[in-house]
Parts: structure tokens; C-alpha cells; sequence
């Protein structure tokens, strides 16, 4: 019979993404509750020294598939080797973030194992053995709790959304035979921005500027980095042209839900909304008093963004001096 849970974690240029150790404590906390064991997988190429890493968040045993044809992402390299391994843990449930590859690869193993999924998750509750997911539907207008059907179920969890927490337990690290079976695509070029910026999926603070900016971010740059934020931009700023898509936060573009949320001149169109609209604490600032966003918003400044942001940015640096 089907038992345990079965975390995907995620790495990048041997770095995890901040959302595995979520995905791993949240693992480890339906586990606790179903009483059963958490096995989480690290795959890539040359990462058998990021295991460690993953200890302290609670997992009973970690999977290192290492091999050279994972060192890039590609969906049907990481899905045949999954699949064997989901096949040799028979997990009950496989948890992963919801980033653009666990999207794309969740999707993926859902159809390969005909396993149920619930996807974009902000919470999950366990009683009488069955999980509950709470996720966001229609844009973001309702949170609908669901149950899923069948012997394996697929949770992909909501980056920034569920808590980290320390757990260590005793733990074994495995290096299973990878089995990479026929990979029909291949990485032709990549193109990374090796700057020092943020993760928007991951940040904490995100600022944006929507069309009231005209363009001009630089006073919604400087409060970002005053706070030590993330810049986020609403579909008709890179529309434009004035940023690019990677900064858009949106149903069309990336879902936040940092814990501040500063919106410069944005509108608050329902598309916009449904990226955000799980932010903890949302400060709207806009000069149109009727303006959307305001609905949404815990604290609300109605004001040009040119005049208000800049004052806000020095009060900020005199606070954290």
C-alpha cells in the first residue's frame, strides 16, 4: 500500500531554491500527521554534496540522483527518472514547488503516473488521513479547498507561502542508479542574469510600478533596495517595454506572496491581482482614490508615487539607518 511523502526539491547552479526547504518542512509536517516517513529527491549533476543541506528540515531518507544529463532542466530527462523513483518509494504523496519548472514537471508526472494534482497549493490540512488543498481559482477571485481522488496525489505548493521550520532527524542518504531513459529535447542556450537580484518568487518585499510610473522606476528601484526588496511590474509596464517579462507579476506573468507588497501606480486590474493577492500586508499607493487596488490593500496612500515613494524611501533609511 502506498505510504509516505515524497518531496522534488530544486536547485539551481547547486544552490537550492528557497521553496525546497518549504516544500520539505511542509513535508514533513503532513507526514507527522499521516505518521509516515518523508524521502526528498535532489537531482542535477554533481550535487551529491547539497543532501546536506536538506537534513535539518526533516526528511527520513534523501534520494540524490546524480548524473550528467540532469545537469540542465529538461522535462522528459527529469520525468523518466522520477518516475522510476516514485515506483521504487511508492509514495501516497509527491509535494514540490510551484516555480515554473515544478509547473511544468508536476503536470507532467501527473499524467505519466495517473496521479491527481492539485497545484498553486497556500495551504494543506490533514484530517482523518485525507489532505485538503486550499488553492486559488478563477484569477485568484475564490480559494477553493479540494480533495484529490486516488491512490497518489501531487501537491505543488505556492513558493513564499509556507513556513520553514528546523526539524533534524536521523537520516539516510541514498545515490539510486539513474535511468535517464530517451530525452527527446535538449538545452540549445541559455541566457542567466548573473546579477545580485532578488528572486521575485522568493523576496520577502516586493515593490512595483505599474503605468502610472511612465517608465521611470528609478524611485520604485531605490525603495527596493532601501527595504532590500525585490522590483516587481504590472503587464502593461513590460508591455511597453520598460521592463522585462521576468518582472512581472501577474496571472500572465510570476505569483508573489512576500510579506510586503508596496504597489506604485498600479490600477489593480484582477489579472494583477492574481499574482499577489496572497502577500501578507499590501500597501497600495496611487493618485485615483477609486483605483481597484485599494480593496485589496491593508494600508492605502492616495498621492502621486513621485511624490510619496521618495519620501517614504528616506524615511526608510533613517529607520534602518
Amino acid at each position: 500500500m502506498a505510504q509516505g511523502v515524497f518531496v522534488v526539491t530544486e536547485q539551481r547552479d547547486g544552490a537550492f531554491r528557497k521553496v525546497s526547504f518549504e516544500a520539505v518542512s511542509e513535508a514533513r509536517r503532513i507526514a507527522d500527521s499521516l505518521g509516515t516517513d518523508v524521502t526528498a529527491v535532489v537531482l542535477g549533476s554533481g550535487v551529491e554534496d547539497l543532501a546536506g543541506e536538506l537534513e535539518k528540515y526533516g526528511p527520513d531518507k534523501i534520494l540524490v540522483a546524480d548524473d550528467a544529463a540532469l545537469a540542465d532542466y529538461t522535462t522528459d530527462a527529469y520525468s523518466n527518472v522520477l518516475a522510476d523513483l516514485v515506483a521504487s518509494v511508492d509514495p501516497a504523496v509527491i509535494l514540490m514547488g510551484a516555480t515554473i519548472q515544478g509547473k511544468d514537471l508536476s503536470a507532467r508526472l501527473a499524467a505519466r503516473l495517473d496521479a491527481g494534482l492539485a497545484m498553486d497549493c497556500t495551504a494543506v490540512k490533514v484530517s482523518d488521513g485525507k489532505l485538503t488543498c486550499t488553492r486559488p481559482m478563477f484569477g485568484g477571485k475564490i480559494f477553493a479547498d479540494v480533495q484529490i481522488e486516488g491512490e497518489l496525489q501531487i501537491v505543488v505548493i505556492r513558493p513564499n507561502v509556507m513556513e520553514i521550520s528546523e526539524n533534524a532527524k536521523q537520516c539516510v542518504v541514498e545515490k539510486p542508479a539513474v535511468q535517464v531513459g530517451e530525452v527527446k529535447t535538449a538545452i540549445v542556450d541559455k541566457n542567466i542574469d548573473t546579477g545580485d537580484k532578488i528572486e521575485l518568487t522568493e523576496a520577502d518585499i516586493v515593490v512595483s510600478g505599474g503605468r502610472g510610473t511612465g517608465g521611470d522606476f528609478a524611485v520604485i528601484e531605490q525603495l527596493a533596495a532601501a527595504l532590500g526588496g525585490a522590483v516587481g511590474a504590472s503587464r502593461s509596464v513590460v508591455d511597453e517595454g520598460w521592463r522585462p517579462h521576468s518582472d512581472q507579476v501577474g496571472q500572465t506573468g510570476k505569483v508573489v506572496s512576500p510579506v510586503l507588497y508596496v504597489a506604485c501606480g498600479i490600477s489593480g486590474a484582477i489579472q494583477h491581482l492574481a499574482g499577489m493577492s496572497t502577500s501578507k500586508y499590501i500597501v497600495a499607493i496611487n493618485k485615483d482614490p477609486e483605483a481597484p487596488i485599494f480593496s485589496k490593500a491593508d494600508l492605502g496612500v492616495v498621492g502621486d508615487l513621485f511624490d510619496v515613494v521618495p519620501a517614504v524611501t528616506e524615511e526608510v533609511k533613517k529607520i534602518r539607518g
